[in-house]
């Protein structure tokens, strides 16, 4: 069922090669993290769906108001993430909930409601602290205010040499 939705992904974002390049990342950084912090399959299959689809409401922001900042991302995203997935047909109606909830959260950094919540904002930020070439001030900032999971803390600790 991953996979398919990873295809499909793919599909939607056709010809944007960055921002499949992007959701690719947040995803395998969102399972490892996940894999390694011995979440539920439940847990790790919400996960999953939501790193790929966090982003899905960026093409329409950016048609729509000219903008694809991240609160016009979680205002658009939940209701194409739950066309997406009812259209596959497959995912479970508590799943695509979840995931609709996560993906119009993604970009709001406090009262993380869950693990799965805390490891998709995670994983976003290792992607992105690299995408956006952030200051080493800012990089020190993310790492103290964003990363709660032992592993996401390390991974970042390493990509970034943070002490």
């Amino acid at each position: 069922m991953i996979n398919k939705l990873h295809m499909a992904m793919i599909e939607l974002y056709h010809g944007d090669a960055k921002r499949i390049q992007h959701f690719c990342k947040v995803h395998s950084y969102a399972k490892l993290i996940a894999e390694m912090e011995n979440v539920d399959a439940k847990t790790l299959f919400i996960l999953e769906t939501a790193a790929l689809t966090h982003d899905i409401g960026i093409h329409l922001c950016e048609e729509k108001y000219g903008n694809c900042n991240g609160k016009l991302q979680e205002k658009e995203g939940p209701v194409i993430a739950e066309n997406l997935l009812d259209g596959l047909l497959e995912w479970p109606a508590d799943v695509t909930e979840r995931v609709c909830y996560l993906v119009g959260h993604h970009h709001t950094y406090h009262d993380m409601d869950g693990m799965d919540y805390q490891i998709l904002v995670e994983a976003d930020f290792l992607v992105n602290m690299c995408e956006d070439e952030l200051s080493e001030e800012a990089l020190q900032n993310a790492y103290r205010n964003i990363f709660r999971t032992e592993t996401g803390k390390k991974i970042c600790r390493e990509m970034y040499d943070i002490a």
